[in-house]
């Protein structure tokens, strides 16, 4: 009996990951080109039954995980070494293994859509807990993976060397800031009815403490 759980499980297994490679590019496809249905198709989901939820695209932190695992693969294929794991330098010591450095990067990626959706929260006069903050950080988690993946790899084909490389990374890097900048503004804008002045606000400051927390966690790891 024993033996059969495990199959049926390891089937289980199987189809999830296999499906994986559907979903990945359909989720990053839509994500890209329809920011803001794939935010309000997040709002939904979590008001189903856990078994229905996500069943035509990737669940938002599963999102962000894969692609920052793809991420990560593209600057090893570039032959860009992960700094992390080289660094012995402060709490980067503790990091010894691509695993441990995946999951640190998913939580302080994770940073972006936190400090949006608690400024959201906020914005909205609502108390800030959990139960307030889980649905627009789900929705946020589509966006911030796209500039995510642009952001990191455009980053590594700045420092792969080639002026041809640093140019195309350097545009990556400038598309995805707009794409990001402009998402967020449009989704602020629809979530608390206001201008675009107010709303471009509320995602620079949103950008700002994100990058506040990311450059923390730097300084952290290499001190």
């Amino acid at each position: 009996m024993d033996l059969m759980k495990w199959i049926s499980s390891l089937d289980e297994l199987l189809y999830e990951v296999m499906s994986w490679l559907l979903f990945l590019p359909l989720t990053l496809w839509r994500a890209i080109t329809h920011p803001l249905a794939m935010m309000d198709y997040a709002d939904t989901q979590l008001d189903l039954p856990e078994t229905e939820q996500y069943s035509a695209a990737l669940s938002p932190p599963l999102f962000l995980t894969l692609i920052l695992l793809v991420a990560h693969g593209i600057s090893t294929a570039l032959g860009q070494s992960d700094a992390i794991v080289a660094d012995r330098n402060g709490l980067a010591g503790m990091i010894s293994d691509d695993a441990s450095a995946l999951a640190l990067r998913v939580v302080i990626f994770a940073a972006f859509p936190l400090v949006a959706a608690a400024r959201l929260v906020r914005r909205l006069n609502q108390p800030l807990n959990r139960n307030n903050l889980r649905t627009p950080f789900y929705a946020q988690c589509y966006p911030v993976t796209v500039f995510t993946l642009g952001l990191t790899v455009g980053t590594s084909l700045v420092h792969v060397g080639g002026q041809s490389l640093r140019i195309i990374g350097g545009l990556l890097i400038t598309v995805s800031f707009l794409y990001y900048a402009v998402v967020e503004t449009r989704w602020f804008a629809a979530k608390l009815g206001t201008g675009f002045l107010r709303s471009s606000g509320a995602m620079a400051l949103s950008l700002i403490e994100g990058f506040g927390l990311l450059l923390a966690a730097g300084f952290l790891l290499t001190r």
